[in-house]
């Protein structure tokens, strides 16, 4: 008996060896929930194991630090986390992870500043990264010869020298229940960005609320305890960006409202925090696919525009749901809108759906790409300034082209306010009536006439203008400038009535979303 016993034990001994000695990662280290003085390192291996990241300031390393290791699904592997603690703030660490005598290659990453320091940084936006069978490598070239590409071409250096973080505002993979696709679809066709700087994502519709996006991800916990992790926020120096759960089942829940009005609330209150971006997956309005349009989502675009106009700190939301990208501004408040998708998902190609021509959306295209924020703290004048950074599309590829940007600053300088040319105290047909007005002027240095809004009422108040006219300096729709060769600073009328007195002003904004003041009010008379 104590030889059979003996020989059970031997063999256990020798099956975990072997083990030891062929384990392997299923998903390489990446970076999560950064802080001045802390970060969280994570990695899977086929098989348990010790959970071991040795690191320091330089190569050699020097020390060490152990965590914990959990399931993720059924079988033999293990997601390992580990908490570095007691780091320096904005500095450069090496690090490598250990599983027995599985190492990876020593690694680096660049703790974030504290709030109100004046450093300035980039972080990267993009989405819908699942795969699209018909283009399997498109995330993998969204993420090597895209980001990291564009990040050399342009900065030299190390990646997180360049780069903070990453945003995902959803569908990581097809299927999130598919425990392989994580692996597969996500990790591995990312491995050399994420392991270098912090990625945060909200889950989007094909998460599936799965077990999995909660596991692998070790998301900021201040949301509500209740539902960890489908609501945080995290600050980056004078940012602070706020996660969102837009899904069937918490988009209508009042806790996630009444933990963003407070978020918001505090804000309000945060001398160090310059500009608000928000982050969920599903759009309130959508150019290229409008049966993808949540309703919900526009409360929420609602409440970031009541913070920036009581607190002047600009805001942005940043969606996905919709294969392609669109930029726009909402007309009375310094917020954009902002869709960084496609990453990788099929593309929502123009008239393959419903869409529509929305007021707000300067440009839609219909391309795979990422976005890229450059935030600029300067104590005197904070400013983010917003690229898009394409790969085109299969009809049209290209090779990181800069297809649109936008600056914004905290504080505007409004530009002077037009002066109103004609008509004014006069009787005209209603069949050919113009308004017009002075040149545009005014604003910062390099300020540019980039929309002009236009109002026309019975009334002195405005409240009901028959006529109530925003028009950008763009307008790319379906791959055409609707709004080529259109002068701003007029304004053809139709449907007056006649025999009535009609009132009307106007006035202009600059392309950092500045509006100048109203136009004195004209008056004409249509006979």
């Amino acid at each position: 008996m104590k030889h059979l016993i003996g020989l059970s034990l031997l063999i256990i001994s020798f099956c975990t060896t072997m083990q030891a000695q062929r384990n392997s990662f299923l998903v390489k280290p990446y970076l999560q929930d950064a802080e001045p003085t802390s970060i969280i390192i994570k990695w899977e291996t086929e098989f348990d194991g010790e959970s071991t990241v040795e690191w320091g300031l330089t190569a050699k390393l020097g020390n060490k630090t152990t965590g914990n290791s959990n399931k993720v699904n059924f079988g033999e592997s293990r997601l390992h986390e580990v908490q570095l603690t007691g780091l320096k703030r904005f500095t450069t660490y090496y690090y490598r992870v250990k599983t027995g005598k599985l190492k990876s290659d020593i690694l680096q990453f660049k703790t974030p500043p504290f709030s109100g320091e004046a450093a300035s940084f980039n972080l990267i936006a993009m989405s819908d990264m699942q795969i699209d069978r018909s283009q399997p490598d498109k995330f993998s070239e969204v993420v090597n010869e895209g980001i990291l590409n564009y990040l050399e071409q342009q900065f030299g250096g190390k990646v997180p020298d360049n780069l903070a973080l990453v945003m995902i505002p959803g569908d990581l993979v097809a299927q999130g229940s598919d425990y392989k696709q994580w692996q597969t679809d996500f990790f591995r066709p990312s491995e050399k960005l994420f392991s270098q700087v912090p990625v945060y994502p909200v889950p989007g519709n094909h998460e599936q609320n799965s077990q999995f996006f909660f596991k692998y991800f070790s998301l900021p916990e201040n949301g509500d305890p209740a539902y960890a992790e489908h609501w945080w926020y995290k600050d980056y120096g004078n940012v602070r960006i706020i996660g969102l759960d837009s899904n069937k089942g918490y988009r209508d829940m009042r806790e996630q409202y009444e933990w963003l009005k407070q978020v918001l609330k505090d804000t309000e209150e945060e001398e160090d925090i310059d500009f608000v971006f928000a982050q969920l997956h599903h759009p309130y309005k959508s150019e290229l696919w409008i049966p993808g349009e949540e309703e919900t989502t526009g409360k929420v675009v609602k409440m970031l525009e009541t913070f920036s106009d009581k607190t002047g700190k600009p805001s942005i939301h940043f969606f996905g749901h919709t294969h392609g990208y669109s930029r726009g501004q909402s007309r009375d408040h310094n917020h954009l809108w902002v869709n960084v998708a496609s990453a990788g998902g099929a593309i929502d190609n123009w008239g393959e759906f419903e869409g529509r021509d929305y007021d707000e959306f300067t440009v839609t295209q219909d391309e795979y790409g990422f976005v890229m924020v450059n935030v600029d703290p300067n104590p005197a004048d904070p400013k983010i300034s917003l690229k898009r950074i394409s790969r085109g599309n299969v009809q049209n590829p290209k090779d990181n082209t800069v297809t649109d940007s936008i600056t914004v600053y905290k504080i505007n300088q409004k530009p002077d306010a037009p002066v109103g040319i004609a008509p004014k105290e006069e009787s005209l047909p209603i069949s050919a009536i113009t308004l017009k007005a002075s040149p545009f002027s005014g604003g910062r240095v390099s300020s540019k006439h980039t929309a002009s809004h236009w109002q026309v009422s019975t009334t002195t108040n405005f409240e009901k203008p028959v006529t109530d006219s925003w028009k950008q300096n763009e307008n790319w729709y379906y791959e055409e400038n609707r709004q080529k060769g259109d002068d701003l600073t007029d304004e053809d009328l139709s449907r007056l009535h006649p025999s009535t007195t009609y009132y009307w002003r106007v006035r202009y904004r600059d392309q950092y979303l500045g509006w100048s003041d109203w136009s004195d009010v004209l008056t004409f008379k249509t006979n």
